[in-house]
């Protein structure tokens, strides 16, 4: 029997007596084969399909892959894949860094907007479906504002600098400017903290969160403040695994794969943790809000043997905190996207490179609801809220199931000290210290900052009023931290390495700070490397082979030398 009639009357085994699907078909769940005779040349796609439907995990990875390395391929066949496969044949081509964009159907047309209605009432229509239960006041603070106020009134709400973001101090904006899409911004903003909640997910889905979200992404393509957060709320639903067929159904996919292989880093990053969350085949942690896999972001054979986590200050972000330190003509033009002269995010292009076997995370938490003026409970400012948080974030990504390094910067390196120090006091967290292996930190202010004395409106520029307290030198709950973290540090034998600043960080044209003098930044542990460089830029390298970026890559070497041999 030739193979071909081998594949034909496999296919019929397999099949209905239905005809083809056309290829207009959009997103529909196509369980059987269909009847038709074949050629030779396309028995091998039909064999895939099968192999990747098969019970054993394996032949479904192996199929995947075979997928993404068949670059003969017509567009037919191409299409006859993205017809007949599966949720979980989608996602893993999704997450292959190789795979075709012909595998990936345009996501289905989106119905019209209601007669006289605009995006804006939409977003607004959706948030007040929404439950106002599970929120704490600060939260249903930003829901009813977002409800209620005009883009005026929201300005003036608001009060201060629009964007500290992750781009740092030299880069504040001014007082009272507001960016196009306001509205849809305190909208989003809002809609990403319901999607923190499971029950919530399910609302936005039932009632069309998932297209509208869709047609914001659209809408605003030129406006990254928008698809950031719109991405964080797809990646948020993806969570929740019973809401998967339905992201997949409305098309998301086919726009998160686009958008993984993108060269900007923050929106291939946000793709990447939503892709991750649907990927249940080979990805067991979940990637909650703030959470990002720097390296790998696709699927990969590299076996991974270690973690390094980047957690930046208060003023920073996950991204642009570990930038390339930027010239004086970096700061008034676009930056080459060459990452040979300049990374946006070193710790995802230079250290995946130099350690291939290291999952690098860096996380984000929000500083967003500190700007505003508003009815927040202040505890969730407090270097003990933001910690416990993020150890449980940290957890649910699977951190402390393999040897970890953290990496800090500034005020970062305070809250890696808060969650080392509880999750020693936590039975459940025992493997996150049990597999600490080392701790970087940069320009951390173990004993206070001179930061606290300076005005009230100094300090409100840079840092909100609870986080300058807990600054503030004569500070008892920094003593306490730093006196507990030492002793507990030297028991476990941690290996520490610190940077610290010598030059003073200029604040517009008038203001002059040393954020974070020398005798501060000294933990007790450890080396005490001075450089050059102000508070921004002591976790910024000028470039690959500066003093910087290799003394941090010898540190992570050689503190995980034993683990990356075996």
């Amino acid at each position: 029997m030739s193979l071909a009639a081998y594949c034909v009357m496999c296919c019929r085994r397999l099949g209905t007596s239905t005809p083809p699907p056309k290829s207009n078909t959009y997103w529909k769940d196509i369980n059987n084969f269909t009847t038709f005779d074949i050629e030779d040349h396309e028995c091998a796609v039909w064999l895939l399909l099968k192999k990747s439907k098969s019970d054993d995990r394996a032949a479904r990875l192996q199929a995947v892959q075979e997928m993404v390395e068949a670059h003969h391929w017509h567009d037919y066949q191409f299409r006859t894949i993205a017809q007949a496969y599966d949720l979980r044949t989608l996602i893993g081509l999704a997450r292959s860094k190789e795979s075709d964009p012909r595998f990936f159907l345009p996501p289905p047309p989106l119905p019209p907007l209601k007669e006289d209605s605009s995006i804006e009432e939409e977003l607004r229509h959706l948030l007040a479906s929404l439950p106002q239960t599970e929120l704490d006041e600060c939260i249903q603070y930003f829901t009813s504002l977002a409800l209620s106020e005009s883009s005026q009134s929201l300005a003036a709400q608001k009060g201060g600098l629009w964007c500290f973001g992750g781009n740092g101090l030299p880069y504040a904006e001014s007082f009272g400017e507001v960016p196009s899409a306001t509205v849809e911004m305190f909208c989003l903003e809002a809609l990403v903290k319901h999607s923190e909640i499971p029950t919530h997910c399910d609302k936005i889905e039932a009632n069309g969160g998932l297209q509208l979200l869709q047609r914001l992404y659209q809408l605003y393509k030129d406006c990254p403040k928008v698809l950031r957060s719109v991405m964080r709320v797809v990646g948020n639903m993806a969570l929740n695994e019973h809401l998967h067929s339905t992201i997949v159904r409305s098309g998301w996919v086919s726009i998160l794969a686009e958008a993984v292989k993108s060269p900007d880093i923050m929106e291939s990053s946000h793709a990447a943790r939503a892709l991750a969350n649907l990927d249940r085949e080979t990805v067991p942690e979940k990637y909650q809000d703030g959470v990002y896999v720097l390296h790998p972001q696709h699927r990969t054979s590299q076996p991974i043997k270690a973690d390094v986590l980047f957690i930046h200050g208060l003023m920073g972000a996950a991204f642009k905190t570990w930038r390339q330190q930027d010239s004086d003509q970096v700061l008034t033009e676009k930056v080459s996207e060459d990452e040979t002269r300049y990374t946006t995010c070193w710790p995802k292009t230079w250290l995946a490179r130099d350690c291939p076997a290291l999952r690098i995370i860096s996380v984000e938490y929000d500083t967003s609801l500190s700007e505003w003026r508003a009815r927040c409970p202040s505890e969730r400012k407090s270097i003990a809220f933001r910690s416990n948080e993020l150890l449980r974030k940290l957890r649910a990504a699977g951190v402390g199931d393999r040897p970890v390094i953290w990496v800090s910067h500034s005020m970062g390196g305070l809250l890696v000290k808060k969650m080392l120090l509880e999750a020693s006091q936590r039975p459940e967290m025992s493997s996150v210290i049990n597999n600490t292996r080392g701790i970087l930190f940069y320009s951390v202010p173990h004993h206070g900052s001179h930061l606290a004395e300076y005005s009230v409106s100094v300090r409100y520029l840079l840092f909100p009023s609870l986080e300058v307290k807990e600054l503030s030198k004569d500070s008892p709950a920094l003593k306490t931290l730093q006196d507990d973290f030492v002793k507990f540090a030297k028991d476990k034998n941690f290996q520490v390495l610190s940077f610290v600043e010598t030059l003073p960080t200029y604040i517009g044209s008038m203001i002059k700070l040393h954020v974070v003098p020398v005798e501060s930044a000294d933990l007790g542990i450890g080396d005490l490397i001075p450089v050059d460089v102000n508070h921004l830029n002591i976790c910024k390298p000028k470039k690959k082979d500066a003093f910087l970026y290799q003394r941090t890559l010898q540190f992570i070497r050689e503190t995980l030398a034993k683990d990356l041999e075996n």
